[in-house]
């Protein structure tokens, strides 16, 4: 965020080299010059420096000229004062010589002590005659202390500088005629950008690499202490070269922002950070691109925007915006590319199904054809949720399209909708881009309303890296690292994105936050106990924190005041420990460390001791249609659409045999079903297995099919699990999914589909006993993991392989992280069965994504929960 500390000046428009700055060009003549060679010596400029410091005067009474007003009148002054010296020195129409401007006033943008770039074109003409009417020009100029840059060419030579220099093209891309020969001007102007047309397939990639070195020398703008208007990323150099790609005809430049979107579209960033830049040299006295925090509060008064707080929201939301519209602009320039050779053979991309209604066509994720956003309105979600786990960016087409046409979802949203955007708040990082591009462009304030009260919020605090909004996000993000410590990752997760929804509204923003949760949670369409857990857990979410370090762990009298806050829930209190630490990594570099993560867990473990131990998890009774058909033998089939639009049950009910439930789960693998929830039962000699399931992609197979396979399955005629894994390395979205390439072969995204928190296996034995009638020893084994294609089939074999015998099983996903319970029967209960057990369930799922430098640097560490 800005204004924290000040740094070094800038020196205005930056020295572009080639025709607007050659070997001669400086602020003043060369040291060795001390007259010019002409004849007489040209009359210094100071009717033009009278009239800018007039301007820029402040008198007491008068009506201050603002911003936009400031820049045209610069730009008349300067115009009038070139165009009268050089009708003087003879530079008229049909001359052979014109006076051509670039940069800001070129652009016709001039601010108040920003360098003069200008050109003197000539046709050939002799050398001594050029050199008088440059003096004549230049030295005035120089004389009058105008900072200059200039240089002198003919059209040839400045094609040819504009060819090899890309400062200098995207100069000349700007150019714009002022006085003398018009003609001269036009040859350069229309000479430039067909040859930036011609040559731009050439030299697009040292485009993108001078944009990226300058961003990480200006940093990001939205989020930098000491923002550089003009070069960070989202900044004026941004939209320059967006106009640039536009000229080349690859882009429109405009990233199909809706005027009602956040930022209110390109045009309208750029003018406002363009105002900002005109008050910082006004107020400043002499050019400066880094805005500091000692005139922040006097620029927020000129502009009428308010303090230095409402300075820095206006500066994030703009350059967010433009951002945005840069990743579009490079991404759709990119893929317009003209192309030569073999690639001009290439088939056309082929479109590959991602999700219901959602493809990836070219690189990115699109609408299928047969989508219809004004019937459907969980599709943005499932649109977001696919670009996450694919890393693939969402079509600017699409977004717009969705922006036109989406409805609101219902309250409560339908259980799909929810599930999806768990998917996206577990992908970790992956999520950043997708919920950036549906903000920008109005979808995500349209899922979540509140969000409006915190989007490109500056904090008050300099500890704080991020915008308030940037913050949740990253917290989720964070959070979705540890959803395996949790039992609830859902609400993890959930809780991670909205604990600070209450800031911005001028009160306690934790009591805020708690009333918007439940809110919120209504909406999703949250069980009431869980509502009542997300609320109580962003009414608490700094309980742990400020309890932990601000009060006497030894005093049984703390211990007991968080218990009783939190009303002596131990899943609550195991929410809170891992939100703790995903808000504090997000906070900011060395929030989170080994010292506060020890107070954490220390206190969690005192408070855990006074509570209750977990309960046994156990399944819902059978139904009586479902004991009297596996009384009756058998195999059956039953499919049905629930009252959910997506979401269809299965009950699937044959005779017990080993590795019948690896089998029925694997079927359905196989059928492209995703398995949401499941339970496995047996009764009659007969198991009784029961699966909610999201088709991939489509309609559901038939029943008879399914029953059909798992017959198969069952006589052993076809191997499920093979199959599984043959289809999943033939898949277009893979485990870890190749890159995908432009029509040359560069990488232009790299698919991301990890797990991002380890997978963990956790024992929870029954109480008193862990035998029953039998004598044989009974327990639980929990899976916390990232899902798979096929994983329920994976583990149940593997449990099973281990002459283990599943007794019933609970499957739960959320979003991307499954919670599965299995009730086993052993043979032997052992400390080495239970651990290669472990071991083996671990081996088939989704290894994790390796951790980011910054979580090491900042000292992530786990607070123990039981």
């Amino acid at each position: 965020m800005p204004f924290v500390t000040s740094g070094n000046d800038s020196s205005g428009e930056s020295r572009r080299g080639g025709p607007a700055s050659d070997a001669t060009s400086s602020a003043g003549p060369p040291p060795s010059a001390t007259t010019p060679p002409s004849r007489t010596t040209p009359t210094a400029a100071t009717d033009l420096v009278a009239a800018r410091k007039q301007l820029l005067r402040r008198t007491d009474g008068a009506k201050r000229t603002d911003a936009p007003a400031l820049r045209q009148v610069m730009v008349d002054l300067h115009d009038f004062w070139l165009t009268t010296k050089g009708a003087e020195l003879g530079v008229r129409p049909d001359s052979g010589f014109a006076i051509v401007a670039v940069g800001g006033l070129g652009r016709g943008e001039l601010l108040p002590h920003s360098d003069l770039d200008l050109i003197l074109l000539h046709d050939d003409m002799d050398p001594a005659v050029v050199s008088e009417v440059a003096d004549g020009l230049w030295y005035p100029l120089w004389d009058a202390h105008i900072k200059l840059d200039h240089s002198v060419r003919t059209v040839p030579q400045a094609l040819q500088v504009a060819a090899t220099d890309m400062s200098a093209a995207l100069g000349l891309l700007e150019a714009r005629h002022i006085a003398g020969d018009e003609s001269l001007t036009e040859l350069l102007i229309t000479g430039v950008r067909r040859q930036w047309r011609a040559d731009i397939r050439n030299r697009f990639v040292e485009l993108v690499d001078q944009a990226g070195d300058r961003w990480r020398r200006g940093g990001d703008i939205a989020h930098r202490a000491e923002p550089d208007l003009k070069n960070g990323r989202g900044g004026l150099r941004d939209v320059q070269m967006l106009g640039a790609l536009a000229i080349a005809q690859l882009t429109d430049g405009m990233a199909n922002l809706r005027p009602d979107s956040p930022g209110a579209g390109l045009q309208v960033a750029y003018t406002r950070l363009l105002d900002i830049r005109t008050e910082l040299h006004r107020i400043a006295g002499r050019p400066r691109e880094q805005l500091r925090a000692q005139d922040a509060d006097e620029i927020g008064a000129a502009l009428r925007i308010g303090d230095r707080f409402d300075l820095a929201r206006v500066i994030s939301d703009s350059a967010r915006t433009i951002s945005y519209s840069v990743d579009v602009g490079l991404r759709t320039a990119g893929n317009a590319l003209p192309r030569r050779g073999l690639a001009m053979l290439r088939r056309p991309p082929v479109r590959r199904p991602l999700d219901e209604g959602v493809v990836e066509h070219s690189g990115e994720v699109v609408l299928a054809r047969n989508a219809i956003p004004s019937k459907d309105p969980g599709l943005i979600l499932r649109v977001a949720s696919a670009s996450a786990r694919t890393g693939l960016p969402i079509s600017a087409s699409t977004l717009s399209r969705l922006a036109d046409y989406a409805p609101e979802l219902r309250e409560p949203w339908p259980s799909e909708a929810l599930s999806d955007l768990l998917v996206l708040l577990g992908t970790g990082r992956h999520m950043v881009a997708p919920i950036e591009a549906l903000d920008r462009t109005g979808l995500w304030g349209r899922l979540l309303p509140e969000w409006g009260a915190v989007r490109d919020l500056p904090p008050r605090d300099a500890i704080h890296t991020w915008t308030v909004d940037r913050h949740l996000v990253e917290t989720a993000a964070n959070a979705s690292r540890m959803t395996t410590r949790v039992a609830r990752p859902d609400l993890l997760v959930l809780g991670a994105l909205i604990h600070d929804l209450g800031k911005g509204r001028g009160a306690d923003h934790s009591v805020v936050g708690a009333e918007l949760a439940t809110q919120i949670g209504n909406r999703f369409g949250l069980w009431p106990d869980d509502v009542a857990t997300l609320s109580a857990m962003v009414r608490h979410h700094l309980l742990l924190p400020a309890t932990a370090t601000r009060r006497d762990l030894d005093d049984p009298a703390t211990t007991r005041d968080v218990v009783d806050a939190l009303g002596g829930d131990r899943l609550l209190l195991e929410l809170l420990a891992a939100l703790a630490e995903a808000d504090s990594l997000a906070t900011g570099p060395g929030v989170w460390g080994d010292w506060k993560a020890s107070l954490i867990g220390e206190l969690v473990r005192r408070c855990l001791r006074v509570m209750d131990g977990e309960e046994l998890p156990t399944p819902e009774p059978l139904t009586d249609d479902q004991r009297a058909r596996a009384e009756a033998g058998g195999v059956f089939v039953d499919i049905r659409p629930t009252e959910n639009a997506h979401t269809h049950l299965v009950t699937m009910i044959a005779p017990d045999s080993d590795g019948a439930l690896s089998k029925m789960a694997g079927v359905l693998a196989l059928n492209g079903l995703r398995c949401h929830s499941a339970t496995a039962q047996s009764h009659a000699g007969s198991v009784v297995d029961t699966f909610m399931v999201i088709p991939a992609f489509g309609d559901p197979p038939d029943a008879g099919l399914l029953r059909q396979q798992l017959l198969q399955a069952t006589a052993g005629t076809i191997d499920v699990l093979a199959r599984i894994d043959a289809r999943e390395r033939e898949s277009p979205i893979p485990t870890a999914p190749p890159p995908v390439n432009d029509p040359d072969g560069a990488p232009v995204a790299v698919p991301a589909l990890f797990a991002l928190a380890p997978p963990r296996v956790l024992w929870i034995d029954p109480t008193p006993s862990p035998s029953q009638a039998d004598g044989a020893p009974r327990t639980v084994l929990e899976l916390r993991a990232a899902d798979r294609s096929g994983l329920l089939s994976r583990v149940s074999a593997v449990i099973e392989a281990h002459g283990v015998a599943i007794e019933w099983a609970t499957v739960a996903t959320m979003g991307g992280t499954v919670v599965d319970t299995f009730g086993l029967r052993l043979t032997e209960d052992s400390a080495d069965l239970r651990s290669r057990l472990s071991d083996a369930v671990i081996a088939v799922v989704p290894p994790p994504e390796p951790p980011r430098e910054t979580d090491d640097e900042q000292g992530s560490s786990g607070v123990p929960i039981g």
